[in-house]
């Protein structure tokens, strides 16, 4: 058990610095990774997939683009055409700049803002077919930039090396935590769905066999479903199950 937790940790620091290197690693990142493990050639093969899964390439970045549908290549296109005035700065033009953030200049944040916006796109292309729209991604990408680049006015000027890679992180681990809570919500829906299904086809079939509507008590001593789980069933589906007896209305019978 206690090799599965540290190849647990292991699978997750290879992630997070896929996550800082802009998705890439090398394989032998990954080797060093693991060389407590004794690893086969499938096993390694194994991680290249989940990497990828996660959008992180091996030895080079994944294509950013193989998993947009085609309303995320739509929104994308026209949001890059949108940023399309915003010159793409080099590394010693944003350190400038994250410094005068660093030493009090307002202006300077909103300048540092405008120049981060078309990387917090690339990153959205990372994390594309992961569950989440492109759109919802880039949005709170962007608010995790304001946010970062608010922070920066607090932090001392020593640490102005630090700041981009901190800016690039919060921005990863804001789509991240968007994906995560639409996941979630979808597999909520997914199992109202089941709890639904499962009552209507109980009581359909029920309700062949007797020729008529049923009602609650009738179907939980045939089906063996609780009284319980089948008016949560009917409150879920709005009282729309129709095989089912609903006297008053709102799912109580």
């Amino acid at each position: 058990m206690d090799r599965e937790i540290a190849f647990g940790q292991a699978l997750e620091q290879i992630r997070q610095k896929g996550k800082e290197q802009r998705g890439v690693v090398t394989e032998e990142e990954i080797r060093e990774a693991f060389a407590g493990f004794s690893l086969d050639g499938p096993q390694y093969r194994m991680i290249y997939e989940y990497l990828e899964k996660k959008g992180i390439g091996v030895g080079e970045p994944p294509d950013r683009d193989a998993a947009l549908d085609d309303a995320d290549k739509a929104y994308l296109a026209s949001y890059l055409r949108e940023l399309g005035h915003l010159k793409r700065a080099g590394k010693r033009e944003k350190e400038a700049v994250i410094l005068s953030v660093m030493t009090g200049d307002r202006a300077a944040g909103e300048r540092l803002i405008s120049l981060f916006l078309p990387d917090v796109a690339d990153v959205a292309r990372l994390y594309a077919g992961q569950g989440a729209a492109i759109a919802d991604l880039i949005g709170e990408g962007n608010v995790a930039l304001v946010i970062g680049v608010e922070m920066l006015h607090s932090l001392g000027a020593e640490r102005a090396a630090q700041a981009e890679g901190m800016l690039v992180r919060m921005v990863m681990d804001a789509m991240e935590q968007c994906i995560a809570e639409d996941t979630r919500s979808g597999k909520i829906g997914r199992q109202a769905a089941q709890r639904v299904n499962k009552v209507s086809d109980a009581a359909r079939a029920l309700s062949k066999e007797l020729r008529r509507k049923v009602s609650v008590g009738e179907l939980e001593q045939e089906s063996g479903i609780s009284a319980e789980e089948i008016r949560e069933a009917l409150r879920l589906s709005g009282s729309k199950i129709e095989e089912i007896e609903d006297t008053d209305g709102n799912g109580e019978s």
